[in-house]
């Protein structure tokens, strides 16, 4: 059941890790960041160092719970060489014996869930089952090793409204039947693709997607309430990809459009990993217990709490004093002008614009 959707079982996990300890590319990739240098001048050197490491360190992986606690030593040994501290708050107050379906806003294609993971895991909850889209898992090693992660798989590339339709019905009775039956708690973001511009707004879409299971003699506050939704808001100080997305929406401004490189996605994935990120905070939110009445009233209410939640620091009120043209000039405005001044004037604007959003969508909340 669900088995082109479903993340990985235990009984699969020797087979999978086998199969990428011996994957090239998987090897190439990491080569290519743990030690450049070699890379760049022995290739085929690097990936058997790599090879032989990774045998070394999962030969003994034999279920998904024990590659995810090796994932989780990785995790925190980045948190500590690429941040200045990650902290989270809320998930004392939640009753974790239910299974909840996390929905956060989404700025980093993998730290998003792997953090909210972190999280859990420190507090001895049962990790997330991950939501990605299929445009991300262009590689069958890339799959692989996403769905030996606890991720399922989320279709996006049909090629008919009917097509998309029945993808989107498989989706939600997964969601449903992870929740319900599996008691397995699940991560999605709040909308396809990342928050680029630092607007975190729910797609009332997804709501839909979510429903798309509910029986017709069901309220959509019940079916909500099965699934026990819990708003999360993940704040980072500053954006590893923030010179990116700049150049991406300036572009799309002028443009009207943009065109991904080949390993576009793959290279922000590594840089949002490996890139300095200041301080991060997770912040969860309480379940959704209101009377909705539809897709959109679901949506807005997950944008307060999000929102409401979400942890401002000096670098977004540094930004909003900028594009406002305010007289106090805050001292961490330098660390922005830093990571701006290889932009041009446009591109600059939307790096700003990208951390002042999260200070004004406050406002108008408060």
């Amino acid at each position: 059941m669900f088995d082109d959707i479903r993340p990985f079982r235990d009984s699969e996990a020797p087979a999978i890790v086998k199969n990428l300890m011996n994957e090239p590319a998987l090897q190439a990739s990491i080569a290519s960041y743990v030690i450049p240098r070699i890379y760049a001048i022995a290739p085929s050197l690097s990936r058997t160092l790599v090879k032989h490491f990774l045998k070394w360190r999962l030969k003994r992986i034999n279920s998904v719970e024990e590659f995810q606690t090796e994932v989780a030593k990785y995790l925190h040994r980045l948190i500590k060489k690429s941040t200045d501290g990650f902290s989270f708050e809320g998930l004392t107050s939640l009753d974790m014996s239910k299974p909840t379906l996390f929905i956060s806003n989404h700025r980093d294609i993998a730290l998003d869930p792997a953090l909210v993971n972190l999280a859990l895991y420190r507090s001895g909850v049962s990790t997330v089952e991950i939501a990605i889209g299929d445009n991300l898992l262009s590689k069958p090693w890339i799959s692989d090793l996403m769905r030996l992660n606890k991720s399922f798989i989320v279709k996006r590339s049909a090629s008919s409204k009917r097509e998309m339709l029945t993808n989107s019905k498989n989706l939600s009775a997964y969601i449903h039947h992870t929740i319900t039956e599996n008691q397995q708690n699940i991560w999605i973001a709040q909308r396809e693709g990342r928050a680029k511009d630092g607007l975190d707004k729910t797609n009332a879409a997804l709501i839909s997607m979510l429903l798309l299971n509910k029986p017709k003699t069901q309220s959509i506050e019940e079916y909500i309430n099965q699934l026990n939704i819990v708003p999360v808001s993940i704040s980072y100080e500053y954006d590893p990809c923030d010179n990116h997305k700049a150049i991406e929406l300036a572009t799309i401004e002028e443009t009207g459009e943009y065109t991904k490189d080949a390993n576009e996605d793959l290279n922000s994935i590594t840089q949002g990993l490996l890139g300095y990120k200041g301080r991060i905070h997770i912040e969860f939110g309480q379940p959704l217990q209101d009377e909705f009445t539809d897709s959109k009233a679901v949506a807005t209410a997950i944008d307060r709490q999000i929102i409401s939640n979400y942890r401002l620091y000096d670098s977004n009120i540094a930004a909003k004093a900028k594009l406002e043209d305010s007289q106090h000039e805050h001292s961490v405005l330098g660390e922005l002008t830093e990571r701006m001044h290889d932009l041009t004037e446009a591109q600059q604007r939307w790096l700003l614009t990208m951390y002042a959003n999260p200070a004004l969508a406050k406002e108008s909340v408060e």
